[in-house]
């Protein structure tokens, strides 16, 4: 298994800092109500300004790790009001609706580590990827499957999740993810990445990685691997 951002993403995007966690032994029922519940409720106090001292509170697309992924979606020629990372399109429903979606249990414990973090974690189904997966920038002729049941193909110079294969399993960098390798109640092992960009983005990735070895701490058999990766180490390689 091999994931890694190319070259020329780092040289264009140097704040960039990557964490990545493989997870073993996820089948079956999974329990992560409480982890869910609280990761949540944490976000829901910053939304309210619970934490600023009586200031008036923020909105999610003012947050330091928000108006980072802002800067970058301007910088690749898109409007960050129209095309929003998946941190702040969670953060804006659960403003709006006081609660997450409900998916499945791994991919509603990612959802709600990710409003904490307010970061975007994208989690793959390992056994749905042709390995190796890379962050790069696309060629026009990879394929991409909606959720919806249409197949999109990615414009070029578009930054995309790709494998072996070109199919793109998350277009505009962290915006959408693929149908192709969604996790599924018979989902054995995932890749979990988290990427943010804003000033101390390394301890933020640190911390998120860390939150989410404590949910799976409680999985029987439940295996996780994870490292953090940077422009000097912008490779996961596990057996």
């Amino acid at each position: 298994m091999h994931f890694f951002h190319t070259p020329d993403l780092w040289s264009a995007f140097p704040n960039l800092h990557a964490g990545v966690m493989h997870v073993r032994g996820v089948s079956g029922a999974l329990d992560f109500e409480a982890a869910v519940a609280a990761h949540a409720a944490a976000a829901k106090i910053r939304l309210s300004g619970s934490d600023l001292h009586g200031r008036a509170p923020l909105s999610e697309g003012q947050w330091p790790e928000i108006q980072a992924w802002r800067r970058v979606y301007s910088e690749m020629g898109l409007q960050p009001t129209q095309v929003r990372c998946a941190a702040e399109a969670l953060l804006r429903r659960l403003r709006q609706d006081g609660q997450l979606p409900k998916v499945n249990p791994l991919v509603d414990l990612c959802n709600a580590v990710s409003v904490h973090a307010a970061v975007p974690i994208a989690v793959f189904d390992c056994a749905q990827v042709a390995w190796p997966l890379s962050v790069e920038r696309a060629r026009g002729d990879e394929e991409f499957l909606a959720f919806s049941g249409e197949i999109e193909h990615p414009a070029e110079a578009e930054v995309v999740f790709v494998d072996g294969s070109r199919r793109a399993h998350a277009r505009k960098w962290a915006h959408r993810q693929s149908s192709f390798s969604a996790v599924n109640s018979s989902t054995e092992s995932v890749l979990i990445v988290i990427e943010a960009f804003h000033d101390g983005a390394s301890d933020t990735v640190a911390t998120t990685l860390r939150w989410l070895d404590e949910a799976f701490r409680g999985v029987p058999d439940c295996v996780t691997t994870s490292c953090e990766l940077s422009a000097s180490n912008p490779d996961f390689l596990n057996p």
